[in-house]
């Protein structure tokens, strides 16, 4: 079972993406890593690439973010963010965009800057330093923002590119997540 953890819409079921290429982050890992970047936020704008469900972005958008863009190539899964989104009516507080789109060819295409980028790939997908490369070099994130990868637990990422330096790195069971800002921010 899929849900929002905490904040606005907490408790609310979200639906889940009928594609086995589709790993949810668990509410376990949202609750873990939501307690590192802070439990609520006053407004900003998230990106939420390999949404899936949306599950992640959809948090970010109940703890307060005022907006969010939401990232996948598979039509499942747009559907399901589509329904999720129709489903807790966040509409009517936040700016949502969904976008069919591959997520290397956003971050290539894209100006916008971000508060908070989410990266949940199949784990088996290596586009972490690419990820990394794009972000830092056409400047993605906000001043004080933070790009979150979520991999397994074997992945590891450089401590430094660009100017994104490796802030933390947190393991919880299977699932590592690491977090990134500017390095003039830290």
């Amino acid at each position: 079972m899929l849900r929002i953890v905490s904040g606005k819409y907490r408790g609310i079921r979200l639906d889940e993406v009928n594609s086995e290429l589709t790993r949810p982050t668990t509410d376990k890992n949202k609750e873990t890593l939501f307690n590192i970047l802070g439990q609520y936020f006053e407004g900003g704008s998230a990106l939420d690439l390999y949404s899936g469900s949306g599950a992640l972005g959809l948090e970010a958008i109940s703890r307060g973010m005022t907006s969010c863009t939401f990232v996948d190539i598979q039509r499942e899964a747009i559907q399901t963010i589509q329904k999720n989104v129709a489903k807790i009516k966040c509409e009517e507080t936040a700016i949502i965009n969904i976008m069919k789109q591959d997520c290397i060819s956003h971050l290539k295409k894209t100006t916008t800057k971000y508060d908070l980028i989410l990266v949940d790939p199949p784990y088996q997908l290596d586009v972490y330093l690419e990820i990394l490369d794009l972000v830092s070099s056409n400047e993605l994130l906000t001043e004080s923002g933070v790009l979150v990868f979520e991999s397994d637990k074997s992945r590891i990422l450089p401590e430094l590119v660009n100017k994104l330096i490796l802030q933390r790195v947190k393991v919880t069971g299977n699932t590592k997540f690491h977090f990134y800002m500017w390095e003039d921010s830290v």
